[in-house]
């Protein structure tokens, strides 16, 4: 009869109460939402700072001694700054449309994993265009700056200090972009690797 009466209260037990909801998900992609953020002012800083990069100044004639000329240093005389504001100005597009998904799957956990690992790829794209264009824009930044005896380039940063200035600027905050970009890939697989982990 014991035997019965055991059975039957386990029985009429409720069942343990379902753990609750880890929020952990939720947090991360609250991080993802604000490094996206930053991302897109670094985007935006960068391509302002670098398309308002001009300055007129006085130069001789080579040959002609005694006459000078107005000279207009534009950040659209070079492809390379060109290319620079273009792939950065995808970049600031690319972090608006993330964070708005980013944001999503904060009220929508469901798809974490599948927006994590598109965010991975997305973000790797974006990384390299960020690299590619701060390297082409320092590269030519830095002749601007230091010159090349070998070819004979002369420096212009010790005449056009301002536009110089300006470009050094836009350069280092889109480094300062491609850092944040690595930081969300990394947060990105730490996701996908928490979920494939349980």
């Amino acid at each position: 009869m014991t035997d019965k009466t055991d059975l039957e209260s386990k029985a009429v037990e409720a069942p343990p109460p379902p753990p609750p909801p880890a929020t952990t998900g939720a947090n991360l992609f609250t991080v993802d939402v604000a490094l996206r953020v930053l991302l897109f002012a670094a985007a935006l800083v960068s391509v302002v700072v670098m398309s308002t990069a001009k300055q007129t100044e006085l130069a001789s004639v080579p040959g002609v001694p005694g006459v000078t000329v107005s000279l207009t240093a534009k950040f659209k005389h070079s492809p390379a700054f060109i290319y620079f504001v273009a792939a950065l100005s995808v970049v600031g597009f690319y972090s608006i449309i993330t964070s708005l998904a980013s944001i999503s799957v904060i009220l929508k956990p469901n798809y974490q994993t599948l927006f994590s690992l598109l965010f991975v790829l997305g973000d790797v794209v974006a990384l390299g265009l960020v690299a590619s264009a701060t390297g082409t824009a320092g590269g030519v930044a830095y002749i601007g700056l230091k010159g090349n005896s070998h070819v004979g380039w002369t420096k212009v940063c010790n005449v056009y200090d301002k536009f110089c200035r300006h470009i050094g600027s836009a350069v280092a905050v889109s480094l300062f972009g491609a850092v944040v970009l690595v930081a969300l890939i990394f947060l990105s697989i730490f996701s996908i690797h928490r979920k494939i982990g349980k």
